[in-house]
């Protein structure tokens, strides 16, 4: 066992290999411990690059071969994992300034080298995909996982700072806040034998809630509820949707970040939104540099430039009336057709962002057939106060609107598009005591982390992706 190969070391107190790389008292004892990225050497002095997951750098350690000899040292390999005591020394090296010579060596655990998937460099993320509970390990997705928490806890301090409430609406529940999608079904009933009524329809009157219920694609009309009472709240949490959807920019299980405020127009969600991308932005390039200074080099030369390009620019705020007049004038040729009316595609918004403005852009007052129910309806009849913010590369990467607040017009939206009132009954009866003025918007945090991070893949900046059919991980 491994576990047996062990000097008795001096207990020490960890440094992580982060910390360490900073230090300059040269010449003092420090304790790392972490995993084997790579080894070299000689038959006299060895070199090992080991990684903590602290940062995208490594620490490298100098051994001398004849202190530990070869047979001890064999089991360290590309994946091992070691807990080292050594001096802290200037490096004669390039690439690093620290550097440390290993005095005392204890092997937590071994990576057979036949049998580990990660001994070579240059796998694809495809290839990392089909080994998700590794490839954590490598550079790619260690720098990705490190910005995916520094941006989880910007989200939570930009809200904090700003005075709003952290709302937890549930994950199970009855209604499907968008009116027509595709949900996963939570029951405990027999799925090979369910009681059934005298229609021959499933009874769910014998379920554990006593009703059909499903896993939600929206803390939104909750959200609301908290809004009316708390002023300014925002849901963080995960999000459902059970679409056959196989494509790089959909998964089933996502994470959704949803504010909504009291006394908000469109307007005010339209200054909300921009502030908190810039604000999540800038934060990212503040605290993250070496993660994406790597990415960047590794994946998407432009992703520096094209961070700083949203910071550096007011949003353009333009109706989909004028937008769909642009692109039907730009002599553009498009996949999918332009037309009033046409719920606009990626390449269209891009197209808008990247091309003809050269700025982020929000879109406002779509048309009311093409959105949600509960957007507030406009006085020509025929558009919403919606709107979606349109990122470069991205496209569309918030949507929300001014929420509907007249009972009637809210009803007969309801009736226009055929749901059951039956399950969003308290939804709607907030319209009668004390409604008031309010806004709110949805991010999708992989969306989020596509652009923070320049990966082109949804399934590549969550840790365990799910799919359809695949929910190995």
């Amino acid at each position: 066992m491994d576990g047996d190969i062990v000097l008795i070391m001096k207990q020490l107190k960890r440094t992580k290999i982060s910390e360490a790389l900073r230090l300059k008292n040269f010449g003092e004892e420090v304790n790392v411990k972490g995993w084997v990225r790579t080894r070299r050497g000689n038959k006299n002095v060895g070199f090992i690059a080991l990684n903590d997951g602290s940062t995208i750098n490594n620490i490298q350690l100098v051994i001398n071969i004849a202190d530990f000899g070869e047979e001890f040292l064999k089991p360290i390999t590309t994946g091992a994992c070691l807990n080292i005591n050594g001096k802290l020394v200037e490096s004669r090296g390039q690439g690093q300034s620290v550097e440390i010579q290993v005095e005392e060596i204890e092997i937590y655990g071994s990576a057979d080298p036949v049998a580990y998937p990660l001994q070579k460099k240059g796998h694809t993320l495809e290839f990392l995909r089909e080994i998700a509970h590794l490839r954590p390990r490598t550079n790619t997705f260690g720098a990705i996982f490190r910005m995916r928490h520094h941006m989880s806890y910007a989200i939570h301090k930009y809200f904090n700072d700003n005075g709003f409430y952290y709302f937890h609406t549930p994950i199970i529940t009855a209604s499907d806040a968008e009116g027509a999608g595709s949900m996963f079904e939570v029951s405990t009933l027999d799925i090979n034998n369910p009681p059934r009524d005298e229609e021959g329809k499933v009874d769910f009157t014998q379920d554990f809630f006593g009703r059909q219920t499903n896993l939600t694609v929206s803390g939104q009309l909750e959200g609301e509820l908290g809004a009316m009472a708390l002023g300014a709240i925002y849901t963080f949490g995960p999000t459902f949707r059970a679409e056959n959807s196989n494509t790089p920019r959909h998964l089933a299980e996502f994470w959704m970040i949803e504010p909504e405020v009291a006394f908000y127009n469109i307007d005010d969600n339209m200054d909300l939104a921009e502030d908190f991308l810039k604000y999540l932005i800038r934060y990212a390039l503040d605290n993250c540099m070496e993660d994406i200074e790597f990415l960047t080099k590794m994946y998407d030369k432009e992703l520096t430039s094209r961070l700083k390009f949203v910071l550096e620019n007011d949003f353009v705020r333009l109706k989909y009336t004028e937008g769909v007049k642009i692109l039907e004038e730009s002599g553009q040729k498009f996949q999918y057709p332009v037309f009033w009316g046409a719920d606009l595609q990626s390449e269209h918004e891009r197209y808008l962002v990247e091309k003809h403005f050269k700025r982020p852009v929000i879109l406002t007052d779509y048309p009311r057939e093409i959105k949600s129910f509960y957007m507030k309806q406009n006085d020509d009849g025929k558009t919403v106060r919606a709107m979606d913010v349109l990122f470069p590369k991205i496209g569309e990467i918030i949507g929300g609107s001014e929420r509907e607040t007249d009972y009637d017009k809210l009803m007969s939206r309801v009736n226009e598009t055929g749901m059951n009132t039956e399950p969003i009954w308290w939804y709607l009866e907030t319209r009668k005591f004390g409604t008031a003025p309010h806004s709110g918007f949805g991010l999708g945090f992989e969306r989020l982390m596509l652009f923070v991070t320049g990966m082109t893949n949804i399934r590549d900046v969550i840790p365990f992706p799910r799919t359809p059919k695949n929910a190995e991980f």
